[in-house]
């Protein structure tokens, strides 16, 4: 890269969850504090402990002729985007593109699938259904965190002046698959999901997709885009610990999060609010509020989850708060942690059931994912 980096405007953005059928109505279901967790109905969980998730409720009518539910679910939050501007690069950074048939399988009726469902056939189709190149993308795997790489390799891309626009779109369902498998490691919540809550024992899973369009500032003027959300900084580090299970010092994260402040130029004491990972399991939230307090010190500022709303939507959750900061940028508002009853000691004062508010000029958001890998973003109300 030559000469002075180029700012990164998030330019449009789009959700579908089981809070909503766009990102307007998860807002305002999220703000309200309501929750979309329920009983599963989607396949049995009589064999298991754990029976509820956050689930749109007919999938099926959202499929077009050789869709699956994950492509459909994609394909219509997508499409609520206004106009790209050609030539815009596709990530595709959804986790479990393959679960569906195997779920159809039931363990080995029907090995020889007839479409695979690689992350590549979801990025090429999304890409011919949004009229942009198929082969002009990548697809981003960096497990629970991988929107919010992709994310980051998409500013990366456009501040260096190697894109003038970045798509980054991701899409994941609550299969039978990925349902019985975090069942098996005994981090599902056996009600509901209670991130920083004294009380809390694991995750909710949740349908959820997001597209979310990252722009340079000369193209997101010249197509008429949004223009009042800067994607100042980002930071990806990997804390090298357990293939499931984060640092308990959070250190991995603490050092995503320095990256991030530090190429926005940002010291952590004018950091104004903080979107977590929040996933309401007992290591992962303690390890977030170790790292918070590594890079925070004893400050108390606005801190909240989404997840006990819209569930843990895998590897579009982090495309999905990231455009939701957006909106909490836009109105000096964070939203309720839903779930939240009795925060632990070190959530008190930070995380809370109801709305917070805040000045609204900054808002970091992160998360984290298997094998270690941490994000974080950090999002600017332009002047």
């Amino acid at each position: 890269m030559t000469g002075k980096a180029r700012a990164v405007i998030l330019a449009d953005a789009a959700a579908m969850t089981a809070l909503g059928a766009s990102l307007d109505e998860t807002w305002e279901g999220l703000l309200a504090g309501r929750s979309a967790v329920s009983s599963v109905t989607r396949f049995s969980t009589e064999h298991v402990a754990h029976h509820v998730a956050a689930c749109i409720a007919d999938l099926d009518g959202l499929r077009r002729a050789g869709e699956n539910r994950t492509l459909a679910l994609a394909r219509a939050a997508a499409l609520q985007l206004r106009a790209l501007p050609a030539g815009t690069f596709l990530i595709w950074t959804g986790l479990k593109g393959n679960a569906e048939p195997l779920d159809e399988a039931q363990g080995g009726a029907a090995q020889a699938l007839a479409e695979p469902w690689r992350a590549r056939h979801y990025r090429e189709r999304l890409a011919a259904a949004l009229g942009l190149d198929p082969e002009n993308g990548m697809e981003v795997s960096a497990a629970c965190a991988s929107s919010t790489v992709g994310l980051a390799l998409g500013a990366g891309m456009i501040r260096s002046g190697e894109r003038d626009s970045v798509l980054v779109c991701a899409a994941d369902i609550v299969s039978r698959f990925a349902f019985l498998g975090f069942s098996a490691l005994q981090a599902l919540s056996s009600s509901a999901c209670r991130p920083f809550d004294v009380a809390r024992d694991g995750l909710c899973l949740g349908d959820g997709a997001a597209a979310v369009l990252l722009a340079s500032e000369e193209t997101a003027k010249r197509h008429g885009l949004e223009r009042d959300i800067r994607l100042a900084g980002f930071g990806v580090a990997n804390d090298a610990t357990h293939i499931t299970g984060p640092a308990a010092d959070g250190r991995g994260l603490a050092r995503a999060m320095r990256a991030a402040l530090l190429r926005a130029g940002v010291l952590p004491d004018v950091v104004e609010a903080f979107c977590a990972h929040g996933t309401g399991t007992p290591y992962n939230d303690s390890m977030e509020l170790s790292a918070l307090e590594d890079v925070f010190g004893a400050r108390r500022f606005p801190v909240f989850s989404i997840k006990g709303a819209l569930g843990h939507a895998l590897g579009a959750t982090g495309a999905l708060e990231a455009a939701l900061s957006a909106w909490a940028l836009r109105r000096g508002l964070a939203p309720p942690t839903a779930g939240l009853l009795t925060p632990e000691t070190r959530a008190a004062g930070r995380a809370a059931a109801a709305p917070q508010r805040f000045a609204g000029r900054n808002l970091l958001t992160v998360n984290s994912g298997f094998g270690g890998v941490n994000a974080a973003l950090l999002l600017e109300r332009c002047a």
